[in-house]
């Protein structure tokens, strides 16, 4: 089954095409007003640990080695049950997986949108974005 899944930054303005929009940040965007409204959900369960976020530290040359790792995380129990969350939410429609990085082709939304979409996690950037 091939899901409909895009990722984009947080800071973008809602499209009618855009379905359901999960924040999918573990910390809260800089500059978002917690009453903004600008997503549906916000599943920071699903996003990585602290500790590989700092590692990474949105660094584009360490970014194989951040999605491998991402990847393994993706498979402990609490990123799980986030994990099917976001695979209900996907099945039953439109899924925008939002994120505050600058720098969307290399953040953990694209590689989730890549699992979801049905790519297996193996491509680079699977989902769309705009």
């Amino acid at each position: 089954m091939t899901r409909h899944v895009e990722y984009r930054r947080i800071y973008a303005d809602a499209g009618p095409d855009d379905g359901v929009r999960v924040l999918v940040d573990r910390v809260w965007p800089r500059g978002l007003r917690k009453d903004a409204g600008a997503f549906d959900v916000w599943m920071k369960e699903v996003a990585p640990s602290t500790e590989l976020r700092r590692w990474y530290g949105h660094d584009p040359e360490r970014y194989g080695e951040f999605r491998r790792r991402y990847l393994t995380e993706l498979r402990d129990p609490e990123h799980q049950q986030a994990l099917r969350s976001l695979t209900e939410i996907a099945d039953s429609g439109p899924l925008t997986l939002l994120t505050a990085s600058r720098d969307v082709d290399h953040s953990q939304a694209s590689v989730l949108a890549d699992r979801l979409s049905g790519h297996g996690g193996k491509g680079h950037g699977g989902g769309s974005h705009r």
